[in-house]
């Protein structure tokens, strides 16, 4: 348990580093290039690749990962020979779709792009997905490698490597943006994947893999992997697809909609992103070797849907009251003004329910993935992906890109309602009572938080301080305010809360 929790803090200590990259890259090309119709465009294109991603990092992962790893206890040799031809064969596959969708593209995106979206946004989301077409197989390489090197308890040339990938796309804009315009953050991007590729392969090599020449994979293997990564595949896209389908309502909105919501929704998946992966290696570690005995089963969900609410409850709040301040410190220079800031905070605070209901339901989604209830998972996901289209078409004529940022927070309000209702129909009845006395024990604390720093914000000069200034003191204010209400409203949490912070210092 040692070790799991030392690997959780530097997994959330990298997650940290990597959206930290992040926002600098954002900071850069708000910087050079403002919100235009390139800009859009180039959000439309990147949302290939994030697809992409989510297939590999997630679906591909979540099926060769224990498979690899079970298969190497049993005969380590033949696992070796196994997964050089999943990995040969994924990457001749990849090679495939590059060349068909380098020279395909351009005759699809008219047909899947409104009408009403900008010619130049289109052309530029045309070549811009044709130099990610380029590098598709480098994407996909780097994330069969993250599961290699996962299968041998290395985690930080993966994280490295994502890192290499967000900065090399920032340095080529600051470098190279006069020369090849928006398409530098691409070339960066794509530079930074093929270098994530080599520190990877290098830290794989070292760990005793040898890279064979092979296609041929053992028949229950090859058989196994294919019957699961189907289904594993389209779980991992449902989200990223329901994504894409916004940016494709959000380009024809007008001139800034995609920008602004994508910008938007980095502010709002950043205490998922950090949250998510310390849960990943703990909570869901817990609820695997738990599910036998449903006690014990039951009281870790319950502690991870009440450290998921006790800390991003107060992240939502505070984004709403701190959140143009954050978006003009991380955003508003050089071409990015500050009615683009006031676009992004609106439709920032129109996602924050967001980062609740995804929170509770990444809880709620591992609880039944650890009860093999996989497929139930990807029942509900596929009525999102039906939600989601029905009411973009319904609403994004009305509100524009804000009905969008409206639409994905009903969305996932809707997938985790829908969720925890199958999840806890199988519980104890005690249970649901839990889960309503928890929000309700949260509401004192956020409100002692909330009512303080907005009075102390809008009623006093200290509201007219530049916003690095404001976003520590106020942010620090908040904070203190905050745990001073979980210790005396909610005690539970609180002794929780306290509880993993001393284990985690006893770990490092």
């Amino acid at each position: 348990m040692a070790n799991l929790k030392r690997t959780a803090i530097w997994i959330t200590l990298l997650a940290i580093f990597l959206k930290a990259s992040g926002f600098i890259r954002e900071s850069i090309t708000s910087t050079v290039f403002g919100v235009s119709h390139e800009t859009d465009g180039y959000v439309y294109a990147f949302s290939l690749i994030t697809l992409v991603v989510a297939m590999i990092s997630g679906g591909f992962n979540n099926v060769f990962l224990p498979l690899y790893t079970k298969r190497r206890k049993e005969k380590s040799d033949a696992a070796e020979k196994d997964a050089n031809g999943i990995m040969n064969g994924t990457v001749l596959l990849f090679l495939l779709v590059s060349v068909i969708g380098y020279f395909v593209i351009p005759y699809i995106i008219p047909y899947i792009t409104p009408a009403s979206m900008n010619i130049a946004a289109q052309k530029v989301a045309i070549k811009t997905m044709q130099i990610f077409f380029i590098a598709i197989t480098f994407v996909a390489l780097n994330g069969i490698l993250d599961s290699y090197l996962q299968a041998r308890r290395s985690f930080v040339p993966s994280q490295i490597a994502k890192i290499l990938a967000t900065m090399m796309g920032a340095l080529f804009a600051i470098l190279f943006h006069k020369q090849m315009g928006i398409y530098s953050l691409a070339i960066g991007f794509v530079v930074g994947t093929i270098m994530g590729v080599i520190v990877q392969f290098f830290y794989l090599q070292k760990s005793n893999f040898r890279w064979m020449p092979a296609l041929k994979v053992e028949k229950d293997f090859r058989k196994t992997f294919l019957v699961l990564i189907i289904p594993s595949l389209l779980n991992s896209v449902v989200g990223q697809f329901n994504m894409f389908v916004n940016k494709t309502f959000a380009a024809g909105t007008g001139d800034g909609g995609t920008t602004y919501l994508d910008k938007a929704s980095l502010l709002v998946s950043i205490p998922n992103t950090i949250y998510a992966t310390t849960i990943v290696v703990i909570i869901f570690t817990l609820l695997s070797e738990q599910v036998d005995d449903k006690k014990k089963f039951q009281d870790t969900m319950h502690m991870g849907m009440m450290i998921s609410l006790v800390t991003l409850l107060p992240m939502s709040v505070g984004l709403l009251l701190l959140g143009k301040e954050a978006i003009a410190f991380i955003y508003q220079h050089g071409l990015f003004t500050a009615t683009d800031t006031e676009n992004t905070y609106i439709a920032m605070v129109l996602y924050l329910p967001m980062i609740i209901a995804q929170g509770l339901q990444f809880i709620v989604s591992k609880s039944m993935y650890a009860r093999g209830k996989t497929a139930t998972v990807f029942r509900i996901s596929i009525t999102t992906v039906v939600l989601n289209f029905v009411l973009n078409w319904l609403i994004v004529d009305s509100l524009g890109y804000k009905g969008l940022a409206v639409t994905s927070s009903v969305v996932a309000i809707y997938f985790l309602v829908v969720s925890a209702i199958v999840m806890y129909r199988d519980f104890d009845k005690s249970e649901s009572k839990r889960l309503i006395q928890m929000f309700i024990l949260v509401i004192p604390p956020t409100l002692l938080m909330a009512l303080p720093v907005y009075a102390l914000k809008a009623y006093t000069p200290l509201g007219n301080l530049p916003a690095i200034i404001q976003l520590a003191l106020f942010g620090a204010l908040g904070a203190v305010l905050y745990i001073i209400g979980l210790k005396y409203f909610y005690k539970e949490a609180y002794a929780k809360l306290m509880s993993l912070v001393r284990r985690k210092k006893a770990a490092a």
